[in-house]
């Protein structure tokens, strides 16, 4: 919460345990401690309706896919409790390499979920950005898949901030270029770990390139370097006695 995070996405996904019984005691200790919005992260239904349960307020449920099973089951549970969903781009077939299917995918989602009256504005799609070490053309199909679920369908849209670069040297640096590149293309959010400052330091920077930053303030805030000590008074000092002496 200090390192800057909007959103906190609370799993309870122990083998062996009642998932369900932990997530909502999970919900409930966090939100004694912060006020911020919580993802809900679950695979399944009912450690969902769970947490969804006990939630003060509006929750985010992650996730559910273009299975038709699966969003019988989790998108009545969204419309019920008033939450926003994460839309997974993958459906019975599983996760396509064509950025056509997966914006298929997602299409259909929203439109399912507009069936159950979940306005477009509560799904947040995660087109699946694949590793770009196994597919030279991965950061280009994700900037244009999210341009395309932003003007087409508009929604809003996440990713893994780490799938980029799975498995490639220097991480940190290459995936916080692509944050900066994918919030230029229309991307709305990332799921990323905010103690990572080289990441966190490209979507701040994105956000004043695209003048989501009122005169640049949360980056002035974050950077500006302080006065040295006695700096601030001794200027101050000098523009009083320079006033005077005009007098």
């Amino acid at each position: 919460v200090a390192a800057g995070a909007h959103m906190l996405d609370v799993n309870a996904g122990i083998p062996l345990a009642d998932e369900p019984a932990i997530l909502a005691e999970t919900i409930k200790l966090v939100q004694s401690l912060t006020d911020l919005p919580l993802s809900i992260d679950s695979s399944i239904v009912e450690a969902l309706e769970a947490g969804l349960s006990v939630y003060q307020g509006k929750a985010l449920v992650n996730s559910v896919t273009g299975e038709d099973e699966q969003m019988e089951r989790v998108l009545p549970l969204v419309k019920k409790h008033g939450a926003a969903v994460v839309a997974i781009s993958n459906d019975e077939t599983g996760i396509s390499e064509d950025p056509d299917v997966r914006f298929a995918v997602a299409k259909k989602i929203v439109e399912r979920a507009a069936d159950y009256g979940i306005p477009a504005a509560d799904v947040v799609v995660d087109p699946l950005v694949m590793p770009i070490g196994a597919m030279g053309t991965a950061g280009r199909q994700a900037f244009a898949i999210v341009r395309k679920l932003r003007e087409e369908l508009g929604v809003n849209t996440t990713c893994g901030a780490s799938n980029i670069s799975f498995g490639l040297p220097n991480r940190h640096a290459l995936n916080a270029v692509f944050l900066a590149m994918a919030a230029g293309a229309g991307m709305t959010s990332a799921i990323m770990n905010p103690l990572h400052q080289e990441e966190l330091t490209g979507i701040m920077a994105a956000d004043v390139l695209n003048g989501h930053d009122k005169d640049c303030r949360a980056w002035i805030k974050k950077f500006r370097e302080p006065a040295a000590e006695g700096t601030g008074g001794e200027a101050a000092g000098r523009r009083g006695e320079r006033r005077r002496r005009r007098g």
